[in-house]
């Protein structure tokens, strides 16, 4: 029973957190890949360092204090890297608790493989490992998280955003591994700061959030009801799109029109749901939704680049605005 002093606080997080997001962004398939990823990547990183310990000359505190925390960083934030490439994640909400139930699987796992090293530790050494480790990991992973999407949101470079995640999770990790302060102290330093500090996080998204659904969502259905009206060109965007003429053909300034038409009306579709589920509701996808999105890609392919830059005063295709298309899957 003593194990599950070790187990059940990194998942109660898991809850804490996801009953902690109002919006509902969190995908409950992805949250369960996240946990899977990481019980595989403790298993990974249990080979690594033990393969590191029994054929080079490192010893066991230089691995645990050095090596160890640069290894199982990689390891676990290989899913991370994964949700954002396939634009799963939107905010740092859905960010921090995806990279937590990546970190709680790792350290779920890895104090189950501890008992192997280690025999049967007394109940302090399984609350140290519970409420100190297991959520260190978590929030290590949380924290790598919410940074590669901050720096997605913000357009930064991704090998500065991966290389400062890396770097902030690895000294964090290496430095609890040190133990410069009491284990003890430092269990119940981490108890009281973790909860704290994504609290502060998720109200700052949620701000965040709530302004963005706000102020593009009205922005968004006045300028397509001017669309379906045919009155865009009496709109500073219909005058900005007629001063195109003279740089492209009439055909790529259709493409254009349409393209433009099609995003505004599925970018209003994507909010919607978030609302939606914010309120507790349930999404609506309707039937020709994939159509539409097809035809977007097709039509964001015909413009070009060059296209896609021409229209960003009027929308832009950043990272965000490709998760809210992706939303509506």
């Amino acid at each position: 029973m003593d194990i599950l002093v070790s187990i059940i606080p990194a998942l109660f997080f898991i809850l804490f957190l996801y009953f902690l997001d109002s919006f509902k962004l969190v995908i409950k398939s992805v949250l369960l890949l996240a946990i899977i990823w990481g019980l595989c990547s403790a298993v990974i990183a249990y080979f690594v360092n033990t393969f590191m310990l029994e054929h080079t000359s490192i010893g066991f505190n230089t691995l645990s204090k050095y090596l160890a925390p640069a290894i199982e960083e990689f390891i676990k934030a290989i899913f991370i890297f994964l949700i954002i490439y396939k634009k799963r994640v939107g905010f740092m909400i859905d960010a921090a608790i995806y990279g937590f139930a990546t970190g709680a699987g790792f350290a779920l796992l890895e104090n189950i493989l501890f008992i192997r090293t280690m025999g049967d530790p007394n109940l302090l050494i399984w609350i140290i490992r519970g409420f100190g480790t297991a959520i260190m990991h978590g929030g290590c992973t949380s924290l790598l998280a919410i940074i590669l999407i901050s720096g997605k949101n913000r357009d930064s470079s991704p090998a500065l955003a991966i290389a400062l995640a890396f770097i902030i999770t690895y000294m964090i990790h290496s430095a609890f591994n040190h133990f410069y302060i009491d284990p003890i102290l430092q269990t119940i330093g981490i108890l009281l700061v973790t909860p704290v500090l994504f609290i502060l996080i998720f109200r700052y998204t949620e701000n965040q959030l709530q302004n963005w659904l706000e102020i593009e969502f009205a922005s968004e259905i006045e300028l397509l009801t001017m669309i379906n009206k045919g009155q865009l060109m009496s709109t500073r965007s219909g005058e900005y799109l007629a001063s195109l003429k003279s740089r492209f053909s009439g055909e790529t300034i259709l493409d254009m029109y349409c393209f433009l038409a099609i995003y505004l009306e599925l970018s209003i579709k994507a909010k919607r749901n978030v609302m939606l589920k914010e309120n507790g509701f349930p999404v609506i996808i309707e039937d020709d939704i994939q159509d539409k999105l097809k035809e977007l890609a097709e039509l964001r392919k015909r413009i070009g680049k060059v296209g896609e830059l021409t229209l960003s005063p009027l929308i832009r295709m950043n990272y965000r605005n490709l998760w809210k298309l992706n939303f509506l899957q």
